[in-house]
């Protein structure tokens, strides 16, 4: 099965998101900041990743996304968000973002198995 980075300040969402991952049969790594996050995902060459957009600072998601990009990973990106709810703000996909899907938190379990299978199906897809 697929191996999955999560990177996210929150231990709550770090704990939520591994056991419903793991409980659907994917291999979960976690990160709690952009730094070690960087090295997790430089390491383990993960098949997805799943990161936070706001952690030590507002915007940390949107950075490590650009460096990862910037570094040449094109594993799927899915960015875990309450941006848009909190500030009404509305996340595409850009140069500024180079993320592949968003996901608004909170989430339930369907719905982040759902983004999950459909960016790895993609990204298998383009292989």
């Amino acid at each position: 099965m697929a191996l999955i980075a999560i990177i996210d300040d929150d231990p709550d969402i770090l704990d939520a998101g591994s056991i419903v991952l793991q409980s659907n049969g994917y291999t979960v790594i976690t990160a709690t900041n952009p730094k070690d996050g960087f090295n997790l995902v430089k390491a383990n060459n993960p098949d997805l990743i799943i990161l936070d957009v706001m952690m030590i600072e507002a915007d940390d998601g949107f950075f490590l996304a650009q460096k990862f990009r910037r570094e040449g990973f094109k594993t799927p990106i899915l960015m875990y968000t309450s941006v848009s709810k909190t500030l009404g703000f509305q996340f595409g996909k850009s140069d500024i973002v180079p993320v592949d899907d968003f996901l608004e938190k909170p989430v339930t379990p369907e719905v982040l198995l759902e983004k999950v299978e459909k960016l790895l199906k993609e990204h298998t897809e383009v292989k």
